[in-house]
């Protein structure tokens, strides 16, 4: 599904913000779940932190590749049929995100 911004371009945004959510960036909740499991882990064994680095990268180059390949490039015959998004698949999405950004904002919720 290359070139999927030029046909659904508010899809196309969706999809970078989660992927971009995944890589752990500052406002998102992956970051205080990485940032605890790396501290916990550290504090068990001093070795650990070498497998948690090449776990953070390996999530990371596979979610990269993952916007790339889907997001970038021209499109192809069978995704020039495809009907525009709606104001459904929008709504959708932004109450999924809505709850990730308020936990991201007041974590309390979750580390108590």
């Amino acid at each position: 599904a290359r070139g999927m911004p030029t046909v659904l371009p508010l899809m196309g945004t969706w999809w970078m913000l989660g992927s971009l959510a995944n890589l752990a960036l500052p406002p998102s909740i992956n970051l205080i779940g990485e940032l605890v499991i790396i501290t916990s882990s550290f504090s068990w064994a001093n070795s650990t932190i070498i497998l948690m680095g090449m776990n953070i990268l390996i999530t990371a180059l596979y979610s990269l590749y993952m916007l790339i390949s889907a997001q970038r490039g021209k499109t192809t015959c069978h995704t020039k049929n495809v009907s525009p998004s709606h104001t459904r698949e929008s709504t959708i999405m932004a109450l999924h995100i809505l709850p990730t950004i308020l936990l991201s904002l007041n974590p309390k919720f979750i580390l108590g």
